[in-house]
């Protein structure tokens, strides 16, 4: 199963995301819940670069993504980092709604 978790502020603000595992819905090549959960996680990390010049803090591997929003951006900056990541998640929890006995996403403050 793919886990993620999602980690905001006390201000609901989303501060980095982790993640992990596989969803073993189909061999390797063939699996579209971790294609989808793959393309849209690393999608919008390189929107933030791209559109916000921010460069988050990444760590990945086999089956792993980290992302940490760097802390005191600017207000406008830091608007459009949350919303693109508010996107993620709205495509992430669609594809959980679809395939939840292979991803599951949890939110932590």
């Amino acid at each position: 199963m793919i886990s993620i978790t999602i980690n905001r502020s006390e201000s609901d603000l989303i501060q980095s995301f982790i993640i992990s595992g596989h969803a073993f819905f189909a061999e390797r090549g063939k699996d579209i819940v971790c294609a989808g959960a793959s393309a849209v996680s690393v999608g919008a990390i390189n929107a933030v670069h791209a559109i916000t010049g921010v460069t988050p803090e990444i760590e990945q591997g086999d089956g792993f993504l980290r992302c940490v929003v760097p802390d005191k951006l600017p207000e406008d900056i830091n608007e459009k980092v949350q919303l693109l990541l508010e996107g993620m998640i709205v495509s992430l929890k669609t594809i959980e709604e679809e395939y939840g006995e292979h991803i599951k996403i949890t939110f932590k403050k």
